[in-house]
């Protein structure tokens, strides 16, 4: 049922960009409610940039955001649930680890979680019609580019690592700029409440991809949702995080 007391957002504001550090953009969707919001995170490299996550997709992102058809840009996705992946279609290739390849070629609303999240609760306003509950779909991107822990994201002068953070969903991933100390950290965690519990969530997988964070010397961390926060925050998250399920 659509949310009828619900006002609807305006196409023209539904996005904000918020300039960080580092050439880092955050994009986001301020009518969609904190917990629910996904952060966008912009790069900006010498050769070229780098988008991770794409939003819910009820507006179109490339259309409402120019700062995402200025210059060859790496679309890539955390992990694809659907409020990470709803405008991926609109960017000519799109990479994701390749244990959730088959989810981002066909992503259905129970496999994006769209079927069990996508509700007035999340919402201060609706995006702006046509878009409805019972019609929300997600096109899967033209072109999808498989990426495996190790691998190197080169923007020319930036380089990110990719690191296989298993545990929320399988194929979810976190970006490292080690010479930056800078970290993408997707939805594995982020400074807010964590989900542990989706249908392809794994508790000692997300274990193990905490462990593998905790060792980074990270200095910032941008993550999948709430704000960015130190690298020193993410150790006692994670510790916190590791001595409130005993592993």
């Amino acid at each position: 049922m659509s949310g009828f007391l619900l006002p609807r957002g305006k196409t023209a504001t539904w996005y904000r960009t918020t300039a960080l550090a580092d050439g880092i953009t955050r994009i986001d969707e301020p009518a969609i409610k904190p917990f629910y919001r996904c952060n966008i995170w912009h790069v900006r490299g010498r050769d070229r940039d780098l988008l991770v996550d794409f939003g819910l997709g009820a507006v179109p992102l490339r259309r409402q955001v120019p700062l995402l058809s200025e210059r060859d840009l790496i679309a890539v996705a955390s992990h694809t649930h659907f409020d990470h992946i709803g405008a991926a279609h609109e960017f000519e290739c799109c990479h994701v680890h390749a244990a959730e390849a088959d989810i981002l070629a066909s992503p259905d609303n129970a496999r994006t979680l769209a079927a069990d999240f996508l509700d007035d609760a999340m919402f201060d306003a609706l995006p702006p019609a046509p878009f409805e509950y019972h019609s929300y779909r997600i096109a899967p991107p033209a072109c999808i580019v498989t990426l495996e822990d190790g691998e190197i994201i080169d923007l020319g002068d930036r380089r990110f690592e990719v690191i296989h953070t298993p545990g929320h969903s399988p194929g979810g991933i976190a970006l490292w700029e080690a010479a930056s100390g800078t970290l993408i950290s997707g939805d594995l965690i982020y400074d807010g409440p964590l989900i542990e519990d989706v249908y392809h969530s794994n508790l000692d997988d997300y274990a193990a991809s905490m462990r593998r964070l905790r060792e980074l010397p990270a200095r910032i961390v941008h993550g999948g949702h709430f704000p960015s926060f130190s690298g020193a925050r993410l150790h006692a998250m994670i510790d916190e995080w590791r001595r409130s399920h005993a592993l």
